[in-house]
This record gives C-alpha cells, structure tokens and sequence, in this order.
C-alpha cells in the first residue's frame, strides 16, 4: 500500500456515503431522464456496497446523505431557477418522490444515520456535525456521487473543520471523466488522502493502522 500521509483514527471513524439516489444512480432517475449520462454514477455502486459491507462488519458507523429539495423548490435557490432550471421540471430531488431514496441496494439500515440537505456540502445547515461530534469521530473515509460536486465539496468542507478525510476514488463517480479526475487530483493536492476500496477496507481489519 502507498505511505499515506495520514490514517484514520481506529474507533473514531465513520464512513459517509454522498448521495447514491435513484436520481443520480438509476436510469429512471431524474438526471437520466434529462440526458445526462449516469453510467459512472452507477458504477459506484458496487464499490460502496463493499464498504458499506467491510464497515457494517467492523462497527463502523455509516453515514448517508440524501439531496432532498422541497417539492415547491422554495428552496432551489439558483441552482434550480437559473442554472439547470430542467431539473425542476423533471421533479428532481423532490421531496416525496422515489428520486431522493437511496439505491435499493444500498439502503440504509436501523443504526445508519441519514443526514438530508439542500446543497452539494453535507455540513451546509444540516445536522451533520452534531452526529459526528456525538460519536467522537475525527477521521471520514467518504465515496459517492458526484465526485466534482458533493463529494468534493463534502471533502473540502470536512478538511477545513480538521477531520481526517479520505475519498475513495474507485467508490466515487462523476458524469464525465474529466471532471472526476481532476476533483480527485484536487482532492489529493490539498483536501485528502485518496484511497481505494482495499484500502480503505484495510483501515477496519482487527489490526488496523495507527493514527
């Protein structure tokens, strides 16, 4: 395994899962239905399902985010009223629609938290610090979707509040390629240690690596 830089605290780190909705990860969500191409969005899949499983194993706690805006986009902001006004014609993220629940093959469990928010960052007046204060945690090991929107953004937001972050880049997905690597390579620069699925798998073995 690369040297990182740094590596969770054991007992004090919880994986969080950005947004893996049936708006973004399905071909019936919304953003296929305004043609966007999902196919990486739903190949992360498969590689938060791993962790999701190494993490339910070892007692991790799991942390889901869901994008939810309210069904009359009240609060939209300008993101839906000037900057991709198709999304709110197409019900995307509505509250009360299949569009904002999590992947049926990821569905969150009893004991999984689930934090709702209205924008890309999952700390932007949402709950989540709480939670993550009440567990002791300092470390974040974080995949999802999109890696250039609310990955990213969720990174940056938990560096800057001194947690330990990791994203795991072959459990992240963007629309387009371009744009997933550079996020990682930002990422990497200044925000993160960037790992993959056996790697961060690695930091919940019985004999995990010290901090």
């Amino acid at each position: 395994m690369t040297e990182l830089r740094m590596t969770p605290t054991p007992g004090r780190t919880a994986l969080m899962v950005v947004d893996m909705q049936n708006a973004f990860c399905t071909d019936g969500g919304s953003c296929a239905k305004i043609g966007l191409d999902v196919s990486m969005l739903k190949a992360a899949i498969e590689p938060c399902g791993r962790l999701i499983d190494g993490a339910r194993a070892a007692d991790v706690p799991i942390i889901f985010t869901r994008y939810i805006f309210r069904a009359d986009y009240a609060d939209g902001g300008v993101l839906v009223k000037y900057l991709l006004p198709a999304l709110g014609e197409s019900d995307h993220l509505a509250a009360g629609t299949q569009d904002i629940e999590v992947v049926e093959a990821l569905t969150p469990r009893p004991g999984d938290y689930v934090v709702d928010k209205n924008r890309p960052s999952s700390f932007y007046a949402t709950g989540l610090e709480p939670i993550l204060n009440g567990l002791d945690i300092d470390s974040l090991v974080i995949c999802g979707v999109t890696t250039n929107c609310c990955v990213e953004t969720t990174v940056r937001d938990a560096s800057q509040r001194d947690y330990k972050t990791f994203v795991v880049a072959d459990a992240t997905g963007e629309l387009e390629q371009e744009r997933h690597d550079f996020a990682i390579n930002t990422m990497a620069f200044l925000f993160a240690e960037v790992v993959t699925v056996d790697v961060a798998l690695q930091f919940w073995q019985p004999s995990p690596l010290s901090a």
